[in-house]
């Protein structure tokens, strides 16, 4: 990658890293000091809550692509060290996709009248799924990718020792 390219994708990470941590802050403030601005007119603690999580959620994959940005940038992304983050950002989006269906389930009662917004908000559930799915496609290119540099180095050792 080129090395703009990389100081701006490092840039937006920790934005947003920095971001979700602040809320995250405020939001367990609120939880902690009992100052809760809102009536109370929904469960609000169960999902101030699973906001904290999903936002832990967020930020172990911001850590993770900031650690194969890094190995990109260092050349060694094509190892079994990458794995690891690979990992962690299916992990994540999976841990995602179950809080949203926590959400969906707490908020579908309310909806007795409008079932076609549990029924979208399900299907957003599904498409972060997807999401982890794609990554665990791109997993197993990664797997290819490493599976031929480890040939390929073989070869070049084997071919090395002929000349």
């Amino acid at each position: 990658m080129r090395k703009l390219a990389v100081r701006t994708l490092r840039a937006v990470l920790v934005l947003l890293l920095v971001g979700t941590v602040f809320v995250q802050a405020l939001m367990v403030w609120t939880l902690v000091s009992g100052s809760d601005p809102e009536d109370g007119a929904l469960p609000l603690t169960p999902l101030r809550v699973i906001t904290i999580l999903g936002m832990l959620s967020a930020q172990v994959a911001l850590i993770c692509v900031g650690r194969l940005v890094t190995m990109v940038r260092g050349g060694t992304v094509f190892s079994h060290a990458a794995f690891r983050y690979v990992d962690g950002v299916i992990g994540a989006f999976v841990g995602a996709a179950l809080l949203w269906f926590a959400v969906t389930i707490i908020n579908a009662p309310g909806q007795r009248d409008d079932p076609g917004v549990t029924v979208i908000m399900g299907g957003i559930g599904v498409a972060i799924l997807g999401v982890a799915l794609i990554v665990l496609v791109l997993r197993m290119l990664l797997a290819q990718a490493v599976a031929r540099d480890v040939e390929a180095s073989q070869m070049q050792a084997e071919l090395d020792e002929v000349i």
